[in-house]
């Protein structure tokens, strides 16, 4: 039986500078439908999008709905997908990895901050490594470092949060919020695969995130938002 877990960790080795993995974010199932259509070869849900196609502000989905949403998405297409699940609802780590095996995704997002708050990172690897300990390699753990976006400019303080993730067992780490002029820095710094924000339409591309050390590129709640904004101005052409 295929391991899909690790179907999805091989993606994001032996890569070359230029190259990244590019993961677009499914809303719903039909968004993911036209990603695996163009050719994709997985998917990371953010959970932001998930969570405007459900009717709630970011991060205000319960976690069944969020549960519920992730498996219809992963039941939708035939590539691996990763589900972005915040900072895991509280959930015991056996609990967590249990649902998310239920959904069928093959790894998660799980970030390093709350209510605004960055966690203590000792505390935080430690709930990470329950994680793996629970997970073994059924699970691709990419731990969020949100240091940047909670005003944390200082890249060495990145670097120091995502050794203490990577020792715990995580996959990737994903600095969101990273100016693209600190990622060769990043890079020299953090042990294994690097996940990189992009923006549809600005900043650099992810070729170009790739060259300077970006691993894999996610686009976190962005193409959802481009959806919505094209499907206003069509609304706004038809309106009576």
């Amino acid at each position: 039986m295929v391991n899909r877990a690790q179907v999805f960790r091989s993606l994001h080795h032996g890569r070359v500078p230029g190259d990244p993995l590019v993961l677009p974010g499914p809303w719903d199932a039909a968004s993911a439908r036209v990603f695996e259509e163009a050719g994709f070869p997985a998917l990371a849900t953010p959970s932001a999008g998930v969570a405007a196609s459900l009717g709630y502000e970011d991060g205000r989905t319960p976690a069944g709905e969020m549960f519920a949403a992730v498996a219809r998405i992963v039941r939708a297409v035939g590539v691996p997908v990763s589900a972005d699940v915040e900072g895991g609802y509280g959930l015991p780590p056996e609990e967590l990895v249990e649902r998310l095996l239920e959904t069928g995704a093959v790894g998660c997002n799980l970030e390093d901050s709350a209510d605004g708050e960055l966690k203590d990172p000792h505390q935080h690897a430690e709930w990470l490594a329950a994680v793996r300990a629970a997970a073994g390699d059924r699970l691709f753990l990419n731990a969020r470092v949100d240091t940047f976006i909670r005003g944390v400019a200082d890249p060495a303080r990145a670097i120091e949060r995502a050794a203490l993730y990577v020792a715990a067992g995580a996959d990737c780490v994903y600095p969101i919020g990273a100016p693209a002029e600190v990622l060769p820095l990043l890079r020299a710094g953090i042990q294994g695969p690097l996940n990189m924000l992009a923006r549809p339409g600005e900043g650099p591309s992810p070729a170009e995130l790739g060259a300077l050390g970006a691993t894999r590129i996610t686009f976190g709640p962005g193409l959802q938002r481009r959806s919505d904004q094209a499907l206003r101005e069509i609304a706004a052409r038809i309106a009576p």
